[in-house]
């Protein structure tokens, strides 16, 4: 198992933790990071562009010249696409751009890149960060003690209360605040130094909680599986001897024939 060595905020050793070799020990495919990431960018398009055909371009409703005996070439509309002011072929129209991909690939390719970072030396941890107002200068300081420099990802478990850490990070330039619910492949990748708070890599261990069913009962006992069985058992035979009616006596189409 993979570990690495925790840091406070004034960049002096506390000891070492060991990571989960589900997340940061996985296999890195470069493909799986570039289909996902390529679907995300893809998801933040506008998709607004659009050019007007020469149907939507307006007049051109009179043919410019007769068509025969001109010595000109033949032309049908002063909206056509070869002409200045004319309609577009083959333009650009307004569409979705989003890309489908299942959860099982984004969890893939975030392991990948997580696995990659650790690899790669730029990953880091810091024990906890708590101020009681927010202070740029001891945000450069944590960053000055590890050492880091480029693009910067802050990576927290929750949003703070008060909101201090983040107040006191997002005054640099250089620096991107993620959450590790909703930590991204991209955010990953672009990154040259990561810094996880020790509170972030318990969150990325949390399991989502089982959802509930819809028909399930609110209180229902520990033995509710042998209850529902058996009174799916009892249900038919009520119902089937409450739907029982007399049946009326059926006379004989003869009546001589049969008292004969």
């Amino acid at each position: 198992m993979a570990s690495i060595e925790m840091r406070d905020v004034a960049g002096k050793k506390t000891g070492s933790r060991d990571l989960p070799a589900e997340i940061f020990e996985s296999k890195v495919s470069v493909p799986l990071m570039h289909q996902v990431v390529v679907a995300g960018l893809a998801g933040i398009r506008a998709g607004t562009h659009s050019t007007k055909t020469r149907g939507e371009v307006r007049g051109g409703g009179k043919k410019p010249w007769r068509q025969k005996g001109t010595g000109r070439s033949r032309q049908g509309s002063i909206r056509s696409p070869q002409w200045v002011g004319g309609g577009v072929a083959h333009g650009p129209t307004s569409r979705d751009h989003t890309q489908k991909i299942n959860k099982k690939m984004r969890r893939g390719a975030l392991r990948s890149a997580l696995t990659d970072a650790l690899q790669s030396g730029k990953l880091a941890v810091v024990d906890e960060l708590d101020w009681a107002e927010p202070k740029t200068k001891l945000a450069v300081g944590v960053l000055d003690s590890f050492e880091l420099a480029g693009r910067i990802l802050l990576v927290l478990p929750v949003p703070t209360e008060s909101g201090a850490v983040e107040k006191s990070f997002r005054n640099l330039p250089n620096v991107k605040i993620a959450y590790a619910g909703g930590l991204g492949t991209y955010d990953v990748l672009l990154a040259d130094r990561v810094l996880f708070t020790g509170a972030a890599i318990d969150r990325l261990l949390r399991a989502p909680k089982g959802s509930t069913p819809k028909n399930a009962p609110k209180n229902a006992p520990e033995n509710a599986p042998e209850a529902v069985a058996e009174t799916a058992e009892e249900t038919p035979e009520k119902t089937t001897t409450s739907r029982k009616k007399a049946a009326p006596a059926k006379s004989p189409r003869n009546a001589k024939a049969v008292a004969e």
